[in-house]
């Protein structure tokens, strides 16, 4: 091998490094930013293609799971977990799985949610804290489409 072939293998190596490096990097800030658990895992275990599917919470399986970008998902059957694996973002729940009430006020914060308080939009997922005589989807639905646009703005500041 050549002095060049021999500085391009090493470029070569060096981008590839760099890649992975930032790959893994990126999952573990997706991570903290994304409501989970231990072993980050998401929705507090319920499955996500249920809510489509059935439009109703179900609680995943430990058994049946499925990680993406450092988010670990449960599922109540493997078919869910294989339709989720062809199309991670049309199961994932918005803002990151916040709050969406919370993340469409004006001082937006990251706020837990009961899975079984959701709402289907536009083929996407919304989440909602629902504890201590609090309903915040009760709160949304008054103002859904002013929330909505406040939350969205809003979670870009949280993301990125």
């Amino acid at each position: 091998m050549n002095f060049k072939d021999n500085f391009l293998s090493k470029i070569g190596l060096a981008i590839v490094l760099v890649l992975l490096t930032s790959a893994a990097f990126s999952q573990a800030t997706r991570a903290k930013q994304f409501n989970t658990r231990r072993g980050n895992v998401a929705i507090k275990g319920y499955d996500p293609v249920n809510y489509f599917t059935q439009n109703k919470a179900v609680k995943g399986s430990s058994k049946i799971t499925h990680t993406h970008q450092g988010i670990t998902y449960r599922f109540s059957s493997t078919q869910n977990r294989d339709l989720f694996k062809q199309n991670p973002a049309k199961y994932e729940p918005v803002y990151g799985g916040w709050c969406a009430y919370a993340m469409g006020l004006d001082k937006p914060s990251k706020v837990d949610i009961n899975p079984r308080t959701f709402k289907i939009i536009k083929g996407k997922l919304y989440l909602f804290y629902n504890k201590l005589g609090t309903n915040t989807l009760k709160l949304w639905n008054k103002d859904e489409s002013n929330l909505k646009g406040k939350a969205d703005k809003n979670w870009k500041k949280f993301y990125r």
